[in-house]
Formats: structure tokens, C-alpha cells, sequence
């Protein structure tokens, strides 16, 4: 599940090299520190999406209808959490005012870096979950034996092992 999130990284990098590459900025220390803070926003959207997406998988035991349905349920926040960045950045990244062609290149970075992790959180990494998770079990990982839905699951109460203790005295 972890490699699914990781799609949308290579998206953060092609929008916020593209929008450096259109209006003739270079990389700089400046746009990295953009870079990084798209990388972070893209990875909690599509994290938010993909843990969205994992449960619904388990409810529907169908990985196709989880991604689409966990797709539809996290459209506004991803849009919202992208757009609020994005906003936020425009003056930054307008160049203006005291030193505002040394940090135009970070809220240039994030922008475009946003603007292509958005699109492929929302189109592209649906589709890469149903594909990773297409035939994958439905079994519960854990391997407590107290767990009723794990497969070493032992049926004796907690309780029980409890009362059947001995205690050493010397």
C-alpha cells in the first residue's frame, strides 16, 4: 500500500519542474524547499485517499469499486487541501514586494507541483490501487492469537489464561 502513495510523487516533480521550466525560473534552494513541501501535501492527499480506499476494499472485496467510491468520497478535501495551498502560494509566488524574486521559485514550485499531484491523485492513483490490490486476500494480518479475525486466531478467552496461572513462592 505504501508504493501506491509513492505514485503521486513523480507528478509533484514533472508540475513543479514544468512551471520552474515556464516562467524561467531555475532550481534553486528555494524551489527544492517548494518541492518538498508539495511532496509532503501530495503524499497526506493521496495517503487520505488510499486508507480510504483499503477499507472500502475490505468492505466490498472489490479493489475496482473501493478505489472509484474512496475517488468520489475524497474529491473535496483533496481539492480543497490543494487548492488552500495553492492560494496560498500565489503571492509568493508573484514575485512582488521586498526579496519577492528570491522566494518566487518556492510558491511557483508548489504550485505546479500541486497542480500535477492533484490531477494524479484523483485520475491516476485510483487506478494504480485496483491494479496493486486486484488480488490481494481479504484474510486479516495480524497475528494475534486473540484477534477472532486472525488466522491464528487459538479461541481461548484472555481471561482463562489468566486464571489458570501458578504463582511461585520460595
Amino acid at each position: 500500500m505504501a508504493s501506491v502513495v509513492l505514485v503521486s510523487i513523480p507528478a509533484v516533480l514533472a508540475g513543479a519542474l514544468t512551471l520552474l521550466l515556464v516562467t524561467g525560473q531555475t532550481l534553486n534552494l528555494q524551489s527544492y524547499m517548494g518541492i518538498i513541501m508539495s511532496v509532503g501535501v501530495s503524499v497526506a492527499n493521496a495517503l487520505l485517499l488510499v486508507t480510504n480506499a483499503e477499507s472500502l476494499r475490505l468492505r466490498y472485496r472489490d479493489a475496482r469499486a473501493a478505489a472509484r467510491v474512496a475517488g468520489a468520497a475524497r474529491l473535496r478535501p483533496i481539492l480543497m487541501t490543494a487548492l488552500a495551498m495553492i492560494a496560498g502560494m500565489i503571492p509568493m509566488a508573484s514575485g512582488l514586494g521586498e526579496s519577492g524574486e528570491q522566494t518566487a521559485p518556492l510558491g511557483r514550485a508548489v504550485i505546479g507541483g500541486l497542480l500535477f499531484s492533484t490531477v494524479a491523485a484523483l485520475l491516476i492513483l485510483p487506478v494504480v490501487f485496483a491494479a496493486v490490490q486486484r488480488k490481494t486476500t481479504f484474510d486479516s494480518p495480524s497475528l494475534d492469537p486473540d484477534d477472532p479475525t486472525s488466522t491464528v486466531y487459538d479461541g481461548i478467552p484472555v481471561a482463562a489464561t489468566e486464571s489458570h496461572q501458578t504463582s511461585l513462592t520460595y
